[in-house]
């Protein structure tokens, strides 16, 4: 089973902003790379796997750290992503840094390739995730790492809820059907550890990560940047007349003006940080 050809579609559309945005993007993610850096072990000179890597990260933030003897692959099912993801590493001169079209559930590699494999807010959106943790454990070599970072509750994250509140009094918003592709499917503590065990993971473990999202932006920038890189609610607000989005981005503004502060945005965040081993032979 492949991955939503409608889903590549939305992220097809999404490319260029989240491009557009790559900077304040690794600036907000940025405490989660280093979780995932430290949950999978990674360190120089290894070989690793950023599954879903978008534009290109954690995978360019990891070949700094892998040094010119490591390397990191990443790999995303959208083509638009991969091209930049290549655009973004050749203008920094990461030569230890390649990016391929791949589909999370059909790695194009060979068993027991890489010392580890990392996935920053992909699993989520797999049609089948047990599958695709299996081909990344596939991958991995015996006694490898993997770590994945997922959203926890919404409503702990005003970085998304802030403004979907906001949305949802405009645009109808219907609960996701259970266990669909949505940002926060695995945000109930304990369920995708159980995709690990599943998919046949050990020592696996699970902790919740907190930590301050931080943008170097203004309020309307940072609205900006919500409103692009997000299709579903590009979709939403693309209903809109002009003078309810006038009305919606005066609200949005206001409510996003309690976590501003000169010219810098700060949020409280919630992650969890899934891990485990592929079993030694």
């Amino acid at each position: 089973m492949h991955q939503d050809e409608e889903i590549i579609g939305q992220w097809s559309e999404s490319a260029p902003y989240w491009e557009k945005h790559r900077e304040t993007i690794r600036e907000m993610f940025a405490p989660i790379t280093q979780a995932l850096i430290e949950d999978a072990k990674i360190k120089a000179r290894q070989v690793v796997l950023d599954v879903a890597t978008g534009p290109g990260e954690p995978a360019l933030s990891l070949a700094k750290l892998l040094g010119p003897e490591g390397k990191v692959i990443g790999v995303d099912a959208v083509p638009e992503m991969v091209e930049a993801a290549r655009r973004e590493a050749n203008r920094r001169g990461s030569q230890n840094a390649n990016f391929d079209v791949a589909l999370a559930d059909d790695l194009p590699f060979p068993e027991s390739t890489f010392d580890a494999v990392v996935s920053r807010f992909g699993v989520m959106l797999f049609l089948s995730p047990v599958d695709c943790v299996r081909e990344m454990l596939r991958v991995l070599k015996p006694g490898g790492r993997i770590a994945m970072a997922v959203w926890h509750f919404a409503e702990r994250n005003p970085f998304h809820y802030t403004v979907s509140q906001v949305v949802g009094r405009y645009v109808d918003s219907p609960t996701p059907a259970p266990d669909s592709p949505d940002a926060f499917r695995f945000a109930d503590p304990g369920k995708l550890l159980t995709i690990l065990s599943n998919a046949g993971a050990a020592a696996i473990s699970e902790r919740l990560l907190r930590f301050t999202m931080r943008a170097t932006i203004s309020v309307e920038d940072f609205w900006t940047l919500r409103s692009e890189m997000s299709e579903k609610l590009r979709t939403k607000l693309g209903t809109l007349s002009k003078e309810q989005m006038a009305e919606l981005k005066r609200e949005v503004l206001e409510a996003l003006g309690a976590y501003s502060a000169n010219r810098s945005m700060s949020f409280p965040a919630e992650v969890l940080i899934v891990s485990g081993d592929k079993k030694s032979s």
